[in-house]
């Protein structure tokens, strides 16, 4: 073998041989704790993102190559503590693909590689299965004469662990093939499949742990790992695991000609198959498929990253053969990661206009889904606690639904012990009020009206266009208004002069009278929009006007009580707290009279005893239970649906709905959605339904 020496080459490729090494030990020792070990330090994306840079250097260095180059591997060594198993055939790797370009060019490539062997007309009428590439274990099951014999992992696609008590315990996995089969079960089948979790089952798993004080598992694929690489088979048993099958490995019986006929027939033999798994007559089709399943891949109970694109014609397949360690007759079709890991360096703190504290975790730079993120919402202190995240913890960002990004929990096994604790705070950041917190909920809320924190966006909020629309006042001008000291509140707006405004930056005298004007045109807005500018908790558009039609005017709703609130369609008991609170305040009562005064008090004729609508919106007629954290407050979801025609209640009943499950949700609620047969969502899918 060819030592490449730093002595023997130019400078640039020195420094490749350089990073093509420090490439190797580090992929090494991260397919060592994923596989081995099932403590991983950096998620997935990442890994596959230091494979293709090593690939690339190889391909332009191809001395660089080594044995020991994960390039020229398929897995990891089996652990130890299991006896060794040797496969039939290698259990092999996929190239992955994550567009629909590299998709393409893996047809182009396959269609010379065909034109080469002769086969140019077989592989233009090959069809293509799709099956989801779950993100589970892969197991390899021995039936012989029907019967299972061995079960094992893959191990480094050689050899794997013998893990066949444990997978004894499953289920899922049949000890005896269906004899009604047709073709009937052979002497000997090897068949690979998938062990997993369900998200149900593992964020079950995942509470009870917590509760007895012991590791968690970061994700559903270590879960499946951590479970099936039990020394006793009984914690094997006690933890919640399936499997789905879907690769004939070898046989000595008849095998079916295409991949397709060969998932029923396994389907036939009693083995699970995935419902998802589609045949697609052209590969435009199975691209289609495959992208389907980046927007509805939050529908399924289990963890996908991505979609497998398989040649039906499995004797073509096999004639193309492979490209190292991978077979060319299927490809890996990789969703947009949705989790990575990076350092988490300090915890910055936001107020909304109605003063929650929202911590925000500051980060290095990293990509999710082709997004750069370096804020992420920590939810609240509660949450932070709960899953012991620290200042300088390595963490694994997600983005809840492609779009929020949030922390999902330290990687402890990256700690290194200079990290410390996330403390709450005792006073507001902004004005040093003591902050509070409600009864029966997480965040942390500062209760002074004047608090510089929340003015601002307060006044943005008043300004906004679904409330007064007051066109020109901005952030910015918002900003120059409080800093010149202009302004202390919304009724403030209303006294505002070109004396005064003309001296501030910028502010020439047609920009002045554009603003006073528009903030003039604003007194004459319906009263359901001053009831949304005015910012009262949980009050949207829905229950402004439900509100507004209900009472008329602002002193009638003030004199309102939360009972006779609650019998409005449209207004639910968090929102008729919300607004019975907000009117007891003497803050309130101060800045309605100073808008009063200013002439901002519109009317309109109640409509006490008349017919009121239906609530209208997207949730009508809906029940809605919440468990589990989410993106915002429970209360604040709540409103958000209650805006929208909805309700939320606290039990789950025949007249729920749905069950809305965010992290770490109370499996009593979970457990009565399942028996009365009530779908579960996640957020994705609630704001979806929207």
């Amino acid at each position: 073998m060819l030592t490449l020496s730093l002595f023997d080459v130019d400078p640039e490729d020195a420094t490749a041989a350089k990073r093509a090494a420090q490439l190797r030990e580090e992929l090494n020792e991260h397919s060592h704790r994923y596989h081995v070990l099932d403590a991983p330090t950096i998620s997935d994306a990442e890994y596959d993102a230091l494979l293709r840079e090593l690939r690339v250097l190889e391909a332009a260095h191809p001395a660089l190559i080594t044995p020991d180059s994960p390039t020229q591997r398929v897995g990891a060594p089996s652990a130890e503590g299991f006896a060794k198993v040797a496969h039939p055939r290698p259990i092999l790797s996929l190239a992955n693909a994550f567009d629909a370009a590299d998709v393409r060019a893996w047809r182009e490539r396959l269609l010379r590689h065909a034109e080469s062997l002769g086969l140019t007309e077989r592989m233009a009428a090959t069809r293509f299965v799709v099956e989801p590439k779950i993100d589970g274990l892969t197991v390899v099951l021995t039936y012989r004469d029907g019967v299972f014999v061995q079960g094992a992992t893959r191990g480094d696609g050689a050899v794997g662990e013998d893990i066949t008590a444990n997978l004894r315990t499953l289920r899922h996995v049949p000890l005896a093939l269906r004899r009604s089969a047709h073709p009937p079960a052979p002497s000997m089948l090897v068949v690979r499949g998938e062990a997993f979790v369900t998200l149900a089952d593992f964020e079950h798993m995942n509470e009870k742990l917590r509760s007895a004080d012991e590791k968690t598992f970061a994700n559903p694929r270590n879960f499946a790992a951590g479970a099936l690489r039990q020394i006793d088979p009984a914690a094997t048993a006690r933890r919640p695991l399936t499997a789905f099958f879907y690769n004939v490995v070898i046989t000595d019986g008849t095998t079916a000609p295409t991949q397709w006929e060969s998932l029923q027939w396994l389907r036939a033999l009693g083995l699970p198959v995935s419902d998802i798994a589609q045949r697609c007559d052209d590969l435009e089709a199975a691209i289609a498929y495959c992208e389907s399943y980046v927007a509805r891949r939050d529908e399924l109970p289990f963890e996908i990253d991505g979609m497998v694109i398989k040649i039906d014609d499995l004797a073509l397949a096999e004639q193309l053969g492979y490209v190292g360690k991978d077979p060319r007759g299927a490809l890996a079709f990789k969703f947009p990661a949705r989790e990575a890991t990076t350092l988490l360096r300090d915890v910055a703190i936001s107020i909304g206009r109605t003063g929650n504290i929202t911590p925000a975790a500051v980060l290095d730079p990293v990509q999710v889904g082709g997004v750069t993120i370096t804020n992420a919402t920590l939810h609240n202190y509660e949450d932070i606690t709960r899953k012991d995240i620290r200042i300088g913890d390595r963490v694994i960002v997600r983005r809840a639904g492609d779009v929020i990004p949030y922390i999902a929990g330290p990687v402890i096994a990256a700690r290194t012990g200079i990290e410390q604790p996330i403390q709450p705070p005792t006073q507001c950041p902004f004005c040093g009020t003591p902050l509070v917190k409600r009864e029966g909920e997480v965040a942390l809320y500062c209760t002074n009206d004047e608090c510089a924190g929340k003015v601002d966006r307060a006044m943005q909020h008043y300004a906004g266009r679904s409330a007064m629309d007051i066109e020109g006042l901005g952030e910015k001008i918002v900003a120059q208004l409080i800093d010149a000291g202009l302004v202390t509140d919304v009724a403030d707006l209303y006294a505002l002069h070109k004396d005064q405004l003309q001296p501030l930056e910028k502010f020439a005298a047609k920009k002045t009278q554009n603003l006073l004007d528009a903030i003039a045109a604003s007194r004459e807005r319906p009263l359901e929009r001053l009831l949304i500018g005015l910012g009262i908790r949980h009050v949207g558009e829905v229950a402004a006007r439900a509100l507004a039609r209900r009472y008329g005017s602002i002193d009638a709703l003030l004199a309102a009580s939360t009972d006779e609130l609650q019998q409005i369609d449209g207004v639910g008991p968090i929102i008729a707290e919300g607004v019975t609170a907000w009117a007891a305040r003497p803050a309130t009562r101060a800045l309605i009279a100073k808008l009063q005064t200013a002439g901002v008090n519109p009317t309109q004729e109640p409509q006490i005893d008349a017919v009121i609508e239906p609530p209208q919106g997207s949730f009508a007629g809906k029940v809605f239970v919440i468990t589990g954290t989410l993106s915002q407050p429970r209360e604040e979801i709540a409103a958000w649906i209650e805006e929208r025609g909805g309700k939320v209640t606290d039990s789950v009943s025949k007249k729920t709905s749905y069950v809305v499950i965010g992290d770490d949700p109370g499996r009593s609620k979970v457990d009565k959605a399942m028996k009365l047969e009530i779908p579960t969502i996640d957020e994705t899918a609630l704001r979806a339904l929207a």
